[in-house]
């Protein structure tokens, strides 16, 4: 065990896999740890990095800490780490290096669509190696979707969203990249456990074993609940071996393809309105799911009467909702959802959203 460099965890999956939902309970069991979370997804709203700020409302040990980038979480601007590694990635390791004193662990939740090898290779770049270490890279994948064949929750809108970008010469097919997604793996979570069959759990575990060395862990998890010794302090230091992790992203660019990604060319937008009627809401986003090229609508609503703040995450055609802390005492009390899709127009989703406002309801702060 390097005992002088700060251990990393990289966690990688698809949109809707489990991802945010996993580290949340992380956080929950940091008991006291200083983590250090670099949440790299699409939106101008970043709401895995709202969700991660805050513990849940169930969390007993309020010395978990997380670290920020003035006091909190890090924050990777919209766009894939593969790409964005260089300019964005370096200058946060860099501050974080700064206050390696005050971190004793760094979790870091790429986009849905990244590929895990180029953020690993970072960490072998003299500035980070010498005062940090990956102490695991964690796959996330979709049982059911897997099992199913789809490998994601909306397998055909993502795979639509891929194939649409022209400028990409080969088949950037969901296999490929959840080939690649667990080329890099030291352990593979498979979420949704409570939503397979006995044989259908069977079913993954055959494809996981086709893609992954017999060494790499897999863990079975439902709402994201795994203990942390599971983990944390693995140790793989896996930039170590990243180089000879060969992908079907390093094949095609062997061959001359163009360096470029279908998730590149996303509509992404803001939509705020006011204070809503969850029934309401629930029922627009699933019309609006089903009739539109939406990936993932995810964010924040508010409730009249109600003093938590509620949690909207749509992939596919399911809605979940939940709330996870009160609204704070300043704090305007408004709904925010971040859309992302293709070929989606913002005035329309903006006024089949208004559908659900109360208008009578008032606006506090």
């Amino acid at each position: 065990m390097q005992l002088n460099k700060i251990p990393a965890t990289v966690v990688t999956g698809f949109l809707g896999s489990g991802k945010t939902t996993l580290l949340s309970n992380v956080l929950k069991q940091a008991a006291g740890k200083r983590i250090a979370v670099i949440v790299n997804e699409f939106g101008e709203l970043d709401i895995d990095a709202d969700l991660l700020r805050n513990c849940p409302l169930d969390c007993e040990d309020e010395s978990a800490q997380v670290s920020n980038g003035e006091n909190g979480i890090y924050e990777l601007a919209n766009g894939c780490i593969c790409c964005t590694v260089e300019e964005e990635f370096l200058p946060v390791m860099k501050e974080l290096v700064a206050r390696r004193d005050d971190i004793d662990h760094i979790l870091i939740e790429t986009s849905g669509l990244a590929l895990p090898k180029p953020l690993v290779q970072a960490f072998n770049w003299p500035e980070i190696k010498q005062y940090c270490t990956v102490d695991a890279v964690i796959t996330v994948i979709d049982g059911p979707a897997v099992a199913a064949g789809r490998f994601a929750d909306n397998a055909e809108q993502v795979q639509a969203q891929r194939l649409a970008d022209e400028s990409l010469d080969h088949d950037p097919s969901l296999k490929e990249l959840l080939d690649d997604q667990l080329s890099a793996a030291d352990i593979v979570i498979v979420s949704k456990n409570d939503l397979l069959s006995d044989q259908e759990r069977e079913q993954v575990q055959a494809i996981v074993s086709t893609r992954v060395p017999e060494a790499v862990k897999t863990t079975y998890i439902s709402n994201g609940e795994v203990q942390l010794d599971l983990l944390m302090g693995i140790d793989a230091a896996a930039e170590e071996r990243i180089d000879h992790v060969h992908n079907h992203h390093d094949h095609h660019h062997a061959h001359g393809a163009h360096h470029d990604h279908a998730h590149d060319h996303f509509d992404s937008f803001v939509i705020s309105v006011g204070q809503v009627d969850h029934e309401r809401l629930q029922a627009v986003l699933k019309t609006l799911l089903s009739k539109y090229n939406i990936f993932r609508a995810k964010g924040f609503a508010a409730l009249p009467g109600k003093p938590m703040r509620q949690v909207i995450q749509a992939v596919g055609e399911r809605v979940d909702v939940h709330f996870d802390r009160l609204w704070g005492a300043e704090e305007e009390r408004k709904t925010q959802l971040v859309i992302i899709g293709k070929d989606i127009d913002e005035a329309i989703l903006t006024a089949a959203l208004q559908e659900a406002v109360v208008e009578d309801a008032v606006l506090e702060k």
